[in-house]
């Protein structure tokens, strides 16, 4: 496809956004475009966040379908505020829609999505930028001033500390969450990217999410810094500090306007064989009270109407996942083992397979001749094996066996104390053992807690088994069962929502049509 110029949005008219996503920090990115007068419509596909949004900006168009918003010519620019793990898809999507982008930190999870991005924008001539919050905030900017003036003489070290308690997250460990803007902010003090990054961390509230972790960061000029970021933290906390041969500087988000940036004239005399301090009173620097948030959104339409690049472009966000993904590369490498007394013992069986990026929680065991696949989640007391067989990205909760003859395919999800069979009439005085029945469970299907699916079935692909529902026979795709034995009493999406009856999702929009006994996509 061949590169298209730069349009302009015609000189006077306000470029009109359209914001995906209206969940915690979506609300707030939609409050300021319509303060802004930007807001044209606000998309998600969870009707109860679209409705709280809606109560911010009353008048203003609310819809579940992103394809109807990139469809729509009047929207000039895209505000992607969605879940971390969806930034990729949505920017592209829009990208290809002829819409320039704003999206929130980080810009994808992966440094070649966010290079793709990067070219596809500046192919087309689209604005992209990303949400590094405090690269815009007026106190960091000020600071950034005075260490540029030299101000600050050599800057020799940084730290940085972003803590709180909560907000807890599943779906992203502390670095992800909190570290960008905190790494945005080093690197442009730094004027380079790093030498070497190590990063440690440690998981308490999940096996599988890192709810602290510090990140250390070395220069070519001779620069350190570290970046300690937690959720699991007595007090809020979000302070840059900066250490220069001249001056210090010490930039903290929580204290009032007139204290959030202090120069502390300090000085320090090596001369003579002895090392002497003197103390300085701090000095107060006076910065703008305008919110960061809104800064950073006028900055983005500025942009949209006028083609000029972002400070924190494309190339800025790629910069960024560098430093987050080689921290990250470090606390993969960490040991996980859980401590024994502590943790409960996890135990794999000689023969078992495991693959990379799967975790294994408190008390569970795969025994001998069981594969299990990449990136699952295998939870507390879970028993797997012997030689069952569990795809990739699998999430088994609380208390399931997977029997021996048991198959489940990629992305299942088996509900806490969900029961597999693997013989018809079991009795406890007569072994059965060579009367085991096979059961298969295809791809991305959900058997709901405490449900029951008996030997010999099979459950279809993307098919969602109610809780407590016994399977007595196959679930076709895509079919809805409940109850004892199991009925069909609908059709669902592959992201899990109950069709309409024109089998089309009213979450997402996939249509469906019969094939077999189940449905397929259109």
């Amino acid at each position: 496809m061949q590169p298209s110029p730069f349009r302009a949005v015609p000189l006077g008219r306000t470029p009109r956004v359209g914001v995906i996503g209206a969940g915690y920090w979506g609300r707030n990115v939609v409050r300021v475009l319509h303060e802004l007068g930007a807001l044209a419509v606000v998309c998600d596909p969870d009707g109860e966040a679209l409705a709280e949004a809606g109560k911010l900006c009353p008048g203003v168009r609310l819809c579940r379908d992103r394809a109807e918003l990139l469809a729509d010519p009047a929207v000039d620019a895209v505000a992607v505020a969605a879940p971390a793990a969806d930034h990729y898809r949505l920017a592209r999507e829009a990208l290809l829609a002829g819409k320039r982008v704003f999206v929130e930190k980080p810009l994808t999870l992966a440094e070649a999505g966010a290079a793709e991005l990067t070219a596809l924008a500046r192919a087309r001539g689209l604005t992209l930028m990303v949400g590094h919050l405090m690269r815009h905030h007026p106190g960091f900017e000020r600071l950034l001033e005075l260490a540029r003036e030299g101000g600050l003489g050599r800057i020799d070290y940084v730290y940085s500390n972003r803590l709180n308690l909560g907000k807890v997250r599943r779906e992203e460990n502390s670095l992800w969450s909190f570290a960008p803007h905190d790494i945005s902010m080093i690197l442009a003090l730094a004027g380079e990217e790093p030498c070497r990054v190590t990063a440690t961390g440690g998981n308490y509230l999940r096996a599988d999410v890192a709810d602290v972790t510090t990140t250390h960061l070395e220069f070519p000029s001779g620069m350190k810094a570290h970046v300690f970021v937690s959720w699991l933290h007595p007090f809020k906390e979000q302070k840059l500090v900066v250490v220069g041969d001249r001056k210090m500087a010490v930039f903290d988000d929580t204290l009032s306007q007139a204290d959030k940036l202090r120069l502390y004239p300090h000085r320090i005399d090596n001369g003579h064989g002895a090392v002497r301090t003197e103390k300085g009173e701090p000095e107060r620097v006076e910065i703008s009270a305008a919110e960061p948030l809104k800064v950073e959104l006028s900055r983005f339409l500025d942009c949209v109407r006028t083609g000029a690049v972002p400070v924190t472009d494309g190339d800025e966000g790629v910069r960024v996942l560098r430093v987050l993904n080689e921290a990250q590369r470090c606390l993969d490498s960490e040991d996980r083992t859980p401590a024994p007394g502590r943790c409960g013992a996890v135990s794999v069986e000689p023969g078992a397979e495991v693959g990379e990026g799967t975790t294994l929680w408190h008390n569970s065991r795969i025994l001998s001749g069981t594969r299990v696949g990449r990136d699952c989640r295998i939870g507390q007391n879970v028993v797997a094996g012997p030689d069952a067989v569990i795809g990739n990205g699998c999430k088994i909760q609380n208390n399931v066996s997977v029997f021996k003859g048991v198959t489940l395919e990629d992305g299942v999800f088996c509900g806490p104390s969900m029961t597999f069979t693997n013989v018809r009439t079991p009795r406890a005085h007569i072994p059965r053992m060579d009367e085991l029945l096979p059961t298969l469970v295809r791809k991305g299907a959900t058997l709901g807690g405490n449900c029951t699916v008996v030997c010999g079935n099979t459950v279809g692909r993307f098919a969602f088994v109610g809780a407590g529902a016994v399977v007595t026979r196959d679930v076709p795709d895509h079919a809805l069962v409940v109850g004892n034995p199991a009925r069909r009493t609908g059709w669902v999406c592959e992201c899990g929502v109950k069709l309409d009856g024109a089998l089309c999702c009213p979450a997402c929009g996939l249509g469906y049509e019969t094939a077999g006994e189940g449905l397929a996509r259109k």
